[in-house]
Parts: structure tokens; C-alpha cells; sequence
């Protein structure tokens, strides 16, 4: 439905009671006679017919330069509780509801983003329909997103993208907020308590680069690398790739004591990765069976880009709504360069994908008959050896450097200032349980989570599609690693500066490595049910140790539902 068509309708002048141009900018209609989005100059006051919200003061992005949105998953899942409480609110069940914004563009992209996703999410709309009603009539047009960077904008990422995003990763399972857990995700954001995400929910999970020793440098917690070691057993994280230079030793995660895989693969803060680069994380992603721990400096640039690749690959995912989800997952991710990067490699890393898929489904159609008789041509060529030096280039001949601060710096510095709270160097607090001491979780480093708060957990989240044959793993489980390997490949051809080809891959000094062809998969230990699931976990846990109570601002504590008019948990 039209402005026009509304503003000379029954239902406009009950709606909004305002002829007066001024005061009405735009008006879209997402539920006849029930649901609408307004821009309004001022702020209206509800009457007996018409109940109006805002969120433009409720739900702030938190920017580190000129970026502005889009708001994070966890103000999303917010905005549809508030929502969804109110269309089934028995004292507003004969009100047409307005959630009406500002004229400011920033706020306003914002919020059209909280009501397309909406509609995407819970009144099947497609994103072209929900962006149709968005822009219906005389709306004006919605300011594009930018990246987290301090230049000048190269890249538009609009609300249409967005919405896009939001229905690719509903469609492979990584949304699903009838499972998702929004005090966890409000938890480990934050920098004091691990600044991590997951981009893919059990696979790909990014955050900020530990540190060889947990402290608090002006001001900013640093973790070290053990201070992650509870919660990637707890959820299955068996490998960790490193995209900046050496700051802790890599040996710290792969000895026996630890049990994980690392993998060092660096290229420049801010760069792209060269196509060398590029292949080696795919193809680490792809030998992995458990979740990979993916950092950088900040955890954003750097690791949102390739990250941004095996969503390309492997769930055909458009570089616009890899860089929107992985945004709303992690806000501040892929930066300058790294956006046209995506783009530029769309087609190569489809075709690859498309290759992959079809390898893989030949494969699973093969006889158990062919597969054994195969297994007398089967040649091992893996090898256990002492590390050795590589001839490749040297980190410090580039911009991470004690000379200045990087990007990285500045985005880890800027996010570390962010509304300070009680900074700790402590364990990365978990919640407690009722029945869990409060004073034995927020021990040592290392007994975060001991046996006696663990429990097995029966129930699973839904599986995602099947459209790659690498699947997202929704089962959660603690890795005991029979093997820990290291490796190190640098090299980085998009860079001006020439570097030596550094086709090998490199152990550190001290380490176990592992020779391999890139066709060939890495030895893997079993593993273990240690994690609850999410139904498990329910809602009557206390909020995480270390962080002071939610505001007053988030009082709506409903869960979404998928139907309109069911009923909602914990309202």
C-alpha cells in the first residue's frame, strides 16, 4: 500500500490523526490494519485506536568511527521480543501498532533494519517485499552502512543487504532465535570477557587476539591464550587460526596440556589475503570437524574477510550479505580494501564451492563395496616431525610494527573504552547455575568449568541446510585432541611491498607439525557431550559473573515466537 493510497484512506487519518505534511514524512504497512512503520518529526502520543514505540533511544550501535549500524543480533532478538510482546498484549489487541523513528538517517536506517528483519523472520516476507514496503510511497531512501574504518566510505552496504543477510543465514540454520542465547552472546562481546562471536553457530567463531599474559594494559583487559581454553573445550573448539604476527607463542595452545590445532597464516593488518592465504584457511575450515577460533588483532578485519570467503564458498552467500550477517554477528568487521576483496572474488569462490559440493556428493554415492576395495590404493603420506624455519617473510618487515598503532590497535583500544565496567583479568566468566558456587567460577584461569558444572545435554538445535557438505555442527561437545599441531604459512601477494613465495607451511620452533597435501584431512581425536542445550540452559540462570545487572532499557524479556499471535515465554 502507497502513502497516497493510505493518506487518502479511513485508516490514515484513525491511524496517525495528521494531515499536516510536516509531521508525517513516510508510512509503510507491514500487517494490515495492525502493524505500520512511520518517520515522524515528533514524537506522537498513543490515543485509543493507535499505540506508538520507538527504539531509536533504546537500541544504540556503538560505533568506532563514522560507522552507525547495523545494530548487533542481540538488539535484534530484543527488538522482536518487545515486539512480538506487544501483538499479543491483550490491552493492545484492537490498537494498530506504529513503531515509529526519528528523521535522523542514522537512527532511521536502524530501525528499518529492526522491522524489515521482522518481517523477514517472523511474517515470512521475502527481503524484496519487506524493503518494497519500506520504500513505498514518498519514503525517502535510507542512508547506507559503512564500514568501521577512519577514511572516507568506498563501500554501501544499504538495508536491502541486510535484510538479504538475515535470510541467507536463516535459510543454513545459523539464526534461530528459539535457541539463541542472548545473555551468552551479551556476555563474551564484551572485551573484559573474551570479545569473541560466532559468525557460524559451532563452526567459525571470531575474537580479539589473546596476549602472552592476561592483564590490564591502560586501562584494556588483555587475555591470555588459557584464559579461552574452558570455554573452546565446552564448545568444540579444536582449532585456532592466527592472522597477525607472533605475540604469544603458538605452543601454548597445541602442547599436551592444551590439545588444540594452530594454524599461523599472516598477512598484513588491513590488507587482503593473498589467494595462497585464502586456500589454506578454506581448506583448514574444511579439514576441521570441530569449530575453528578465528583472530587477528581486533578480530574483525582481517578474520571477518575470510570468514567472509567460506560463507561465499560454502553457503553461496552475495559479499554484501556475507559482510551484513557477519556485521550484525560482530559489528566492525571487514574493512576498507577487504569489502571490494569479497566482491572481486564472488565468482572464483562460487565456482569453487559449486566444485566442492558436486566432489562431495560423488563421493557420498559411492558403494561401501568400492570404498573398501579403494582402501588397498590408499597411501598415507603424513609425517610427525620437529619444526623447522621456512624461508617466508618476515612479519616485522611490515605495518605490525612497535613503530605505531595499526588498525587493529585502534579498533581494539576504541572497543576496550567502550562503557567501562569492573575490567578483570580473570577466567572468561560463564553464567552460574542456581546450584553452582558463585566463589568456584571465578577461581583460576583453568577451573572455569569443572566437571560439576557440566552436564550432558540431549537436546539439539535444528540442522542447518544441507546446501553445503560441510554442515554447521549443532551439537556441543569438549574436544580431547589425541594429536596438537602448528602451522605457519606467511605470505601476502596483494601487498606493494614483494615478498618471497611461500607456497610451504611452517611449524614454530618447538612444535609438532604436519606435513600435508591440501586434498588431505587432519588427524582428529574423539570428543565428548559436554555442553547443555540450549533448552537445557532455559532462562532461570543468573546473569554472567563480572558484568553488572541489564538496564532498565531491556525489560522485555519475552522470547520471539515464529507465529504472531502464540504465546511467548517469560514475557
Amino acid at each position: 500500500m502507497t502513502l497516497d493510497t493510505l493518506k487518502h484512506s479511513a485508516i490514515l487519518t484513525t491511524l496517525f490523526k495528521m494531515a499536516d505534511e510536516n509531521y508525517l514524512i513516510g508510512a509503510a504497512e507491514f500487517v494490515k490494519d495492525r502493524l505500520y512503520f512511520a518517520t515522524l518529526r515528533s514524537k506522537p502520543k498513543s490515543t485509543a485506536n493507535t499505540h506508538y514505540f520507538s527504539t531509536d533511544e533504546e537500541f544504540v550501535y556503538e560505533n568506532f568511527y563514522a560507522d552507525f549500524g547495523p545494530l548487533n543480533l542481540a538488539m535484534l532478538y530484543r527488538y522482536c521480543c518487545k515486539l512480538n510482546k506487544k501483538l499479543k498484549s491483550f490491552t493492545l489487541t484492537r490498537k494498530r501498532i506504529v513503531h515509529y523513528t526519528s528523521f535522523d538517517q542514522r537512527k532511521r536506517a536502524n530501525a528499518a533494519v529492526l522491522i524489515g528483519a521482522y518481517a523477514v523472520i517472523y511474517l515470512k516476507k521475502t527481503p524484496e517485499e519487506a524493503y518494497r514496503a519500506l520504500i513505498s510511497g514518498s519514503n525517502a531512501s535510507y542512508l547506507p552502512f559503512r564500514d568501521a574504518s577512519f577514511g572516507n566510505c568506498t563501500y554501501n552496504l544499504t538495508v536491502l543487504y541486510c535484510l538479504q543477510g538475515i535470510r541467507k543465514a536463516l535459510q543454513h540454520g545459523f539464526l534461530n532465535f528459539e535457541t539463541f542465547d542472548v545473555n551468552e552472546y551479551e556476555h563474551y562481546e564484551r572485551v573484559e570477557n573474551g570479545d569473541l562471536n560466532w559468525i557460524i553457530p559451532c563452526k567459525l567463531l571470531a575474537f580479539s587476539g589473546p596476549h602472552p599474559k592476561s592483564k590490564i594494559e591502560n586501562g584494556y583487559p588483555l587475555h591470555a591464550p588459557e584464559a579461552y581454553f574452558p570455554y573452546f573445550r565446552k564448545h568444540d573448539v579444536t582449532t585456532i587460526v592466527r592472522l597477525n604476527k607472533n605475540i604469544y607463542d603458538a605452543k601454548r595452545f597445541t602442547d599436551a596440556d592444551a590439545g588444540f590445532d594452530h594454524y599461523d597464516l599472516f598477512f598484513v593488518d588491513g590488507s587482503t589475503p593473498s589467494d595462497v592465504i585464502t586456500r589454506r584457511f578454506l581448506h583448514v575450515c574444511e579439514s576441521t570437524d570441530g569449530a575453528v577460533a578465528v583472530h587477528c588483532k581486533a578480530g574483525l578485519g582481517r578474520t571477518g574477510t575470510l570468514i567472509g570467503c567460506y560463507l561465499m564458498k560454502h553457503y553461496r552467500f552475495t559479499p554484501a550479505e556475507a559482510i551484513a550477517w557477519i556485521r550484525i554477528c560482530r559489528p566492525g568487521s571487514i574493512i576498507g580494501p577487504q569489502q571490494h576483496y569479497l566482491e572481486e572474488k564472488q565468482t572464483s569462490l562460487w565456482a569453487h564451492g559449486d566444485i566442492h559440493r558436486s566432489k562431495q556428493r560423488q563421493y557420498e554415492d559411492r558403494s561401501v563395496p568400492h570404498l573398501i576395495s579403494s582402501m588397498d590404493n590408499l597411501s598415507i603420506s603424513t609425517s610427525i616431525f620437529k619444526s623447522h624455519s621456512l624461508d617466508r617473510m618476515e612479519e616485522n618487515d611490515y605495518a605490525e610494527t612497535d613503530l605505531g598503532m595499526t588498525q587493529g590497535d585502534k579498533l581494539r583500544a576504541l572497543k576496550g573504552r567502550r562503557q567501562p565496567r569492573s575490567a578483570t583479568t580473570g577466567p572468561l566468566k560463564d553464567k552460574l547455575y542456581p546450584e553452582q558456587d558463585a566463589a568456584s567460577s571465578s577461581s583460576s584461569l583453568g577451573n572455569l568449568y569443572e566437571p560439576n558444572g557440566e552436564a550432558n545435554s540431549s537436546g539439539k538445535p535444528p540442522s542447518p541446510s544441507s546446501f553445503t557438505s560441510h554442515p554447521v555442527r549443532m551439537g556441543y561437545s569438549s574436544p580431547i585432541a589425541t594429536h596438537s599441531y602448528h602451522y605457519e604459512v606467511n605470505n601476502n601477494q596483494y601487498n606493494s611491498i614483494s615478498t618471497p613465495n611461500s607456497n610451504g607451511v611452517s611449524p614454530s620452533s618447538g612444535a609438532k607439525s604436519l606435513t600435508y597435501n591440501l586434498n588431505k584431512t587432519s588427524p582428529s581425536g574423539p570428543s565428548s557431550n559436554g555442553r547443555l542445550g540450549a533448552s537445557e540452559q532455559g532462562h532461570h540462570r543468573s546473569p554472567p559473573t563480572g558484568l553488572s545487572g541489564l538496564s532498565a532499557r531491556y525489560l522485555s524479556r519475552s522470547i520471539p515466537v515464529i507465529h504472531v499471535n502464540s504465546e511467548c515465554i517469560n514475557c
